[in-house]
């Protein structure tokens, strides 16, 4: 079984969600993701698990090169809808197998905008995308905290996995980039407004690693 075929329980629900007119998590990046490119002059940039493609719209919009991917065509057809409105040009691939058209060394930057995997995909899937980042090049990540379960469970409108494992602490980023320098980690609270999932205060984690 391939790691996306373990991952493939969860596209049922994605597609159901993207499929809607409008878009879960809105038209604008993460603020954490638009901060920090807003640092660097303009590359190549992978997006794993881009949905509609908000962040990858947006840096295409700033002169990155931008490649997207996810296992839901209906982010995909959102993705390039959102790219036609902007008139913009990204790459973005519906991936079903191991084998993502990418290759060693091509990114200058890779970024996880809320890549939350299952348990028994997660630390393949990382493992899986961090050598097509090229040395000195950056990975950029926010995603929940372990301890969002419980801002989750005082407001579901902020979203998030209710699972644990699918959630991350520093440790586990660290340890999943143990050949990474860290240039940046923190956990900490954020007020959400992307979309109608993410509504509300919740705990995040936000890092930057250089490979």
């Amino acid at each position: 079984m391939t790691i996306f075929e373990k991952n493939y329980s969860m596209k049922h629900m994605w597609d159901e969600r993207y499929s809607q007119e409008e878009f879960a998590y809105g038209t604008a990046p993460n603020n954490f993701i638009k901060e920090q490119l807003s640092k660097l002059e303009p590359g190549k940039i992978l997006f794993p698990a881009e949905g509609e493609g908000r962040n990858a719209v947006y840096a295409a919009g700033l002169g990155w090169d931008v490649f997207a991917f996810d296992i839901s065509i209906e982010g995909m057809k959102k993705a390039e809808k959102l790219a036609n409105s902007n008139n913009v040009k990204i790459e973005y691939f519906v991936n079903t197998d191991d084998n993502l058209p990418y290759t060693e060394n091509q990114f200058d930057v890779i970024a996880l905008s809320y890549a939350h995997f299952p348990a028994n995909v997660k630390e393949l899937m990382i493992g899986t995308i961090l050598p097509y980042l090229k040395k000195g090049g950056y990975l950029i990540m926010e995603a929940f905290s372990k301890g969002h379960l419980a801002y989750n469970a005082k407001n579901p409108k902020v979203g998030g996995p209710k699972e644990e494992a699918m959630l991350y602490s520093k440790d586990e980023i660290i340890n999943l980039c143990k050949d990474f320098e860290l240039d940046y980690i923190e956990e900490l609270e954020v007020n959400l407004n992307e979309g109608i999932y993410h509504i509300g205060t919740g705990l995040v984690l936000r890092a930057v690693l250089r490979k």
